[in-house]
């Protein structure tokens, strides 16, 4: 047995760090928090000062014996989760579940998985910070607090299965207000003047009038006046001006600029990012600050000089504005910055690129550049038209990196060069535009833009970006926008060779794709969370309460204290909520109905957002129907709800069998007997006419018809959600760019098949066939026991190798549904 014992969070990180630390040094992984807080209860002592009950899952159990033994029989034990405040509660679980002894444990930290950075904190061991722990036991224990208490509430009040959270809640309620805003706004219309000019020497380039026209005729009367006008250069002005590189990234600024230049989620950047981490590739990826180490800034150095030469480099030293920095020392970098392009995957390639970028751009010097400003007049009025141009002398750190921004609005013009003019030097007029543009509503946040949002209002840390938005999306008060948008007409004049003509234009305006968008239910929750509970969805007091952490943090604050203060006055606002508030359903009366003359509503229903055509109280029962997945309770209006009314709609009979169009919990399709047609997201059941029904019927057939039969199985094929697959008794086979699809050969599909056999055959590690029962390899480290259609998941720390058939047997029964049976009287005799 090793001398030393060695625990971190990760495998991947065990595995990284093995190859540093000699064999006197075992590693292993604790796989995150091996104790927290029970899923089925509470778990706090609100009467015995909020002292939290924490326990290891039956999943962990294994685990911490595992562990247990082995520090037993090490001589030094080395916790080395992470750094932050998540890190140093699992150490500090980890040093009483294992019951360690103090004289033998060490804590040690790093901000990269490098040999280097190992060294240094096994050189420099300190014990567990009580301080980081409580900041993060105040988090856990508040947060279990207002979900555990707010959620009944909202299970009585609204519907069942709805859950609160106190950062959650109030990322959904910026969303809600931000569609609110898009809601009211009104956009006005207004013309904006730009022209083309060309120079005595034929040099052509554009200007833009400095104001715009409120209507048509303003903008019209303004070209006339142009009506064989010269021109001229009234104003020439050149300066000077230089631009300044970015701070190296922290987590929030990391997941915008990913989001922007490499479209990945807030999820997804931190994945790669904490694989890119585990790799000792960059150093640790949850961090508030923007500083750099003088060893990082002297290496950035080097590979500026090294790459562009010595009038690149500028060293320069951020300082974040951030008061609570989550006790990180550094921006998110490369461990090693002479390490440029490190073979990756595309994923880690591409952002580790980002990063180095970043990191290399905030060390270099200003780029310089010249700006000039042309004014222009005319002989006929006295507006001016204007034109910028912007010259690059010195490229500086713009040759490596230029930060992207969120908004259009926001957005630099790069306009370029200008040509050389003179002042007073006669122009020519190419062409005059007064095109309608109208006044946009606010952006809808991106995910990434939320993040930024919730960052400068101080809600949340660098932990709590990504899980936060995973939650209000998978609890699904909030959703991916899907609207590609709607046409828009606009009018444009041109005054081009003395004439004015005009033009009828058209324009996509109101898309959401790919934005955030609160659903009704989220919505519903949100304004009843914001008029009974409007302390807790507070901006202020959300953040005051992040600052009330970081005060803990730092040994400033009792953590108990905090819980007593905030309980005493959300306890009894419970309490009175539960008890007088008023259901909430987001109920709206449209009208009534022409047929009967009851009541047509709009309400949140059991199933989801519904009209409904009557009320509870009249003798008739009410008719209800679904809302399509692209209505809102907010905006849906009379027509559109009675019109749901006429789903499903028959179409017809083809081939002996009723078709008709309809809406399910997968959107519009058209249903052909027994067979359901998916209908294009362009496309509504309300308007599908059996014509294109047929179509979509032959298409489905044809697609599902064979295209091979192998050992007497018919094979089809077709494209789902992961791409184009083929389908042979009961498989599913996914074929990749290696085959040609549209044109797979008999051959191919032997091929395909029998790879697919032969990876099911060795998936299984375990195998009883004379019971039916087997274990298989699973995603992510993990095994599954099956049987029939019967699956058990497995935790990844359970030794499937030692797993006997008993064992196996046991947790089937546990998972097989129990029949009902119908209870027996016996008579007495």
């Amino acid at each position: 047995m090793a001398k030393n014992l060695v625990i971190v969070e990760s495998p991947a990180k065990a595995k990284t760090i093995e190859k540093f630390l000699g064999k006197d040094f075992k590693v292993e992984s604790s796989f995150g928090h091996i104790a927290d807080l029970p899923s089925k209860e509470l778990g706090v002592d609100v009467e015995n000062d909020f002292t939290p009950k924490y326990i290891v899952d039956k999943e962990k159990k294994a685990l911490v014996k595992k562990l247990k033994d082995l520090a037993n029989k090490a001589e030094t034990i080395w916790l080395a989760s992470d750094e932050d405040r998540e890190g140093e509660a699992i150490s500090w679980h980890l040093a009483e579940e294992l019951g360690l002894d103090k004289k033998k444990t060490k804590r040690i930290v790093f901000n990269s998985v490098t040999k280097a950075a190992i060294q240094r904190a096994i050189e420099n061991p300190r014990d567990i910070n009580y301080n980081l722990v409580n900041a993060q036991q105040a988090r856990r224990v508040l947060d279990r607090l207002v979900g555990y208490e707010l959620s009944p509430v909202l299970w009585k009040k609204i519907k069942p299965g709805l859950s609160a959270g106190r950062v959650q809640s109030v990322a959904v309620r910026l969303i809600v207000e931000r569609e609110r805003d898009i809601e009211a706004f009104t956009p006005e219309a207004s013309f904006k003047v730009s022209a083309e000019f060309k120079t005595e020497s034929g040099s052509v380039f554009q200007a833009k009038l400095g104001k715009a026209f409120d209507s048509k005729e303003e903008a019209n009367a303004f070209l006339e006046q142009n009506i064989r006008a010269e021109f001229s250069v009234a104003k020439l002005d050149k300066k000077p001006a230089k631009k300044s590189p970015s701070a190296p990234f922290t987590t929030s600024t990391l997941q915008q600029e990913a989001s922007r230049k490499l479209y990945f989620s807030v999820g997804r950047t931190m994945q790669v990012a904490q694989r890119l981490y585990e790799a000792g590739l960059i150093t640790y990826m949850r961090t508030d600050s923007v500083n750099l180490s003088g060893e990082a800034i002297n290496s950035a150095k080097d590979a500026i000089i090294k790459n562009y030469g010595e009038k690149y480099s500028k060293v320069r030293n951020f300082t974040g504005k951030s008061k609570g920095a989550q006790e990180a020392h550094e921006a998110i970098r490369p461990t090693d910055m002479s390490n440029q392009s490190p073979s990756l995957e595309r994923d880690q390639e591409k952002l580790y690129d980002l990063i180095w970028k970043r990191t290399v751009a905030s060390q270099m010097s200003d780029a310089e550049l010249e700006r000039t400003n042309v004014r222009i007049q005319a002989d006929k009025h006295s507006e001016e038209f204007t034109a910028n141009g912007e010259v690059i002398k010195f490229d500086g750190f713009l040759k490596v990196y230029l930060e992207g921004v969120d908004d259009e609005d926001l957005a630099e013009e790069q306009d370029g060069m200008l040509p050389a003019m003179k002042v007073n030097e006669i122009l020519y007029n190419n062409y005059i535009t007064a095109t309608e543009r109208f006044t946009r509503p606010p952006y809808r946040f991106t995910e990434a833009s939320l993040v930024k949002k919730l960052e400068e209002l101080g809600i949340g840390r660098p932990s709590t970006y990504a899980p936060t938005i995973s939650t209000i999306l998978n609890r699904g008060y909030v959703e991916k926008g899907t609207i590609e948008g709607t046409e828009r007409k606009y009018v444009q004049m041109v005054l081009e060779a003395n004439k004015i003509k005009e033009k009828n234009l058209t324009e996509n305006v109101g898309s959401d794709k790919g934005k955030m968008v609160p659903t009704d239910i989220g919505t519903i929750v949100t304004d009843f969370l914001v008029s009974n509970f409007g302390n807790i969805l507070d901006y202020n007091f959300t953040a005051q309460v992040e600052e009330d952490f970081d005060e803990i943090a730092t040994g400033e604050e009792d953590w108990k204290k905090m819980m007593k203060n905030f309980y005493k006055d959300f306890h009894p606002n419970v309490l009175d909520v539960e008890e007088n508030a008023d259901r909430a359903s987001g109920e709206r009366v449209l009208g009534k109905d022409p047929k009967t003359g009851r009541q047509v509503s709009v309400r949140l229903g059991r199933f989801g957002p519904m009209v409904q055509i009557g009320t509870v109280e009249e003798e008739e029962k009410p008719l209800f129907a679904s809302l399509l997945p692209d209505q809102s309770l907010n905006t849906i209006t009379y027509e559109e709800a009675m019109d749901l009314f006429k789903l499903p709609r028959k179409l017809g009979v083809y081939e002996g069998e009723e078709v008709e169009a309809n809406v399910g919990r997968f959107g519009p399709y058209v249903r052909f007997g027994k067979t359901f047609i998916s209908l294009p997201q362009d496309e509504s059941a309300m308007e599908v006419e059996m014509e294109r029904a047929i179509e979509l019927i032959k298409e489905k057939q044809k697609a599902d018809a064979p295209i091979a039969n192998y050992e007497g199985e018919d094979v089809t094929k077709g494209v789902g959600r992961f791409g184009p697959y083929i389908k042979w008794d009961g498989m599913f086979i996914n074929v990749n760019k290696k085959y040609d699809f549209d044109n797979l050969s008999q051959d191919d599909i032997e091929e395909l098949i029998e790879d697919k056999k032969k990876k099911e055959r060795e998936k299984v590690v375990q195998n009883w066939p004379e019971k039916g029962i087997r274990i298989e390899k699973a995603r992510w480290g993990r095994h599954n026991i099956i049987k029939g259609k019967i699956k058990v998941e497995l935790a990844k720390t359970v030794d499937v190798s030692k797993m006997s058939l008993e064992q196996a047997a046991e947790l089937i029964e546990k998972k097989t549904p129990k029949k009902k049976t119908k209870a027996k009287t016996k008579s007495k005799k």
